[in-house]
């Protein structure tokens, strides 16, 4: 298992207990008790770390290299009924959003989300889940195709952003993200979006206008990444840590700011610590959001997703008694 930075203290303990296990079999001394102190000591560690996390670490954990990708949540989720379509119908299939038909216990679902790599070959395969503009087109594609069949769409969003290439400029990046926040505003089946990973910037809402718009507890939501926001601010990489705690960009925050919907709590350690649990959590939300979608009325659907979406960002000037939209 890899561990994070914050994670040293626990990662020493393991070490210890292999070096126990180890004394064990060669002296052959009973060594049962030294490792169950140590291993109640990992615990001790782990709550300790994991009930005071800050904004940093929390963007750390999202990034974690073991935690589970969209294909992961949507095999586990669908089985074999998942049908992956391909391409833009205009330039070519980008690998960096992926998307299909799969079955969640009898009900038919769009499936749609950024994909990113287990390994280098398959990250740049994945472009790192950053999508150009056919990714966006594509998506955009298929959900339509559900609504053609009054099939709902479920959103796994997981990118550090959109990809800032010129070529992306090109091809019209900010007109496809646009193109697709208009269009999702007015689908007229339910749309349920899950940031599994990293919410970052125009690249997350992309794929990110929905119905109900939840994050899992280790997750971040945000118009710039901390690496980035430092960089413009104090010119330095340096103030990460700073930037993250400055733009409130945790499940928490995006809760009490009502720019979400509802947290998805993930198993203790992090989703990666226990995938099938953490699928098996995300499977039963998707379940319990889309009884309650499914059978409202089209027309009273969409008017209120476009309100929750209008009412965000709206400031009340009490001394003049206006209100203004930021």
């Amino acid at each position: 298992m890899i561990l994070l930075d914050f994670e040293k203290p626990i990662g020493e303990l393991q070490e210890q207990i292999e070096k126990s296990k180890q004394i064990g079999e060669k002296s052959k001394v009973d060594m049962t008790s030294t490792i169950a102190d140590l291993e109640k000591k990992i615990e001790e560690a782990r709550t300790n770390i994991f009930n005071n996390l800050t904004p940093w670490q929390k963007v750390q954990i999202s990034r974690h290299p073991e935690r589970p990708y969209t294909l992961n949540y949507i095999k586990s989720i669908c089985g074999d009924s998942f049908v992956e379509f391909h391409g833009d119908r205009t330039v070519k299939d980008d690998k960096a959003i992926v998307g299909g038909f799969g079955s969640v216990d009898g009900q038919t679902v769009m499936f749609i989300g950024h994909q990113k790599g287990h390994n280098t070959k398959t990250r740049q395969m994945r472009n790192f889940g950053m999508a150009n503009p056919e990714g966006y087109r594509k998506a955009l594609r298929l959900m339509k195709l559900a609504e053609k069949f009054n099939k709902p769409i479920v959103t796994l969003i997981d990118t550090p952003g959109a990809f800032p290439g010129l070529e992306a400029e090109e091809r019209g990046q900010a007109e496809a993200i646009a193109r697709n926040l208009f269009e999702m505003a007015k689908l007229r089946v339910p749309i349920i979006c899950i940031i599994i990973g990293e919410g970052a910037s125009g690249g997350a809402l992309g794929i990110g206008i929905g119905d109900k718009v939840l994050m899992l507890e280790y997750t971040w939501y945000s118009v710039i990444s901390p690496e980035s926001c430092s960089s413009i601010l104090w010119r330095s990489w340096d103030f990460k840590e700073k930037a993250a705690e400055c733009l409130h960009l945790t499940a928490d925050d995006m809760l009490s700011q009502k720019l979400i919907d509802g947290i998805v709590k993930e198993p203790f350690g992090g989703a990666h610590n226990d995938p099938d649990k953490m699928f098996h959590i995300v499977k039963a939300e998707i379940k319990k959001h889309l009884t309650k979608l499914l059978p409202m009325d089209a027309d009273k659907r969409i008017e209120k997703r476009i309100n929750k979406f209008c009412a965000m960002g709206v400031v009340k000037d009490t001394e003049n008694s206006k209100t203004a939209s930021v």
